[in-house]
């Protein structure tokens, strides 16, 4: 088992930390899966519920930043190949986030898509991309929702 380099380490410490609201430097088992996706890496239902059932029963339902390297480091060692770090899926997003809200809007995914597909869409094309997207259906694309997106 390789170590995790200083930028893979950095990348989780910023995805903790996002998720660290309170900022008590634990993240709760409930947050574990969002922050995971954060990091572009998906874990399965199954995944999901054997992670929180360890975290509940062994770290009294939070976990340290170092916990989370524990717990998240091996699945990100497994996943490195397949993974888009999170810098490079922020970079993306805001070339898509032309007003910088931290939401993708109809018009901004009409505004971005010729210059990163190569070609404009069809309103059509745009409400369907933006109705598979936008998972909680308030028309808006969140990060979340784009990486989410971009690791299917």
């Amino acid at each position: 088992d390789r170590e995790l380099d200083p930028e893979e380490l950095d990348e989780l410490q910023v995805a903790f930390q996002e998720f660290d609201t309170d900022r008590d430097g634990s993240i709760g088992y409930r947050e574990l899966g969002a922050c995971m996706r954060t990091l572009g890496y998906m874990p399965t239902e199954m995944e999901l519920i054997e992670i929180s059932q360890h975290v509940k029963m062994r770290m009294g339902g939070r976990v340290d930043f170092e916990e989370f390297v524990e717990l998240i480091g091996p699945k990100l060692r497994e996943e490195t190949a397949h993974m888009l770090g999170v810098r490079e899926l922020r970079v993306a997003f805001r070339e898509f986030d032309r007003d910088r809200d931290g939401r993708i809007t109809v018009a901004e995914l009409r505004q971005a898509a010729p210059a990163l597909l190569g070609e404009p869409l069809a309103g059509t094309e745009l409400d369907e991309m933006l109705r598979e997207v936008d998972l909680n259906g308030d028309g808006i694309v969140d990060f979340d929702e784009f990486v989410m997106m971009l690791s299917t």
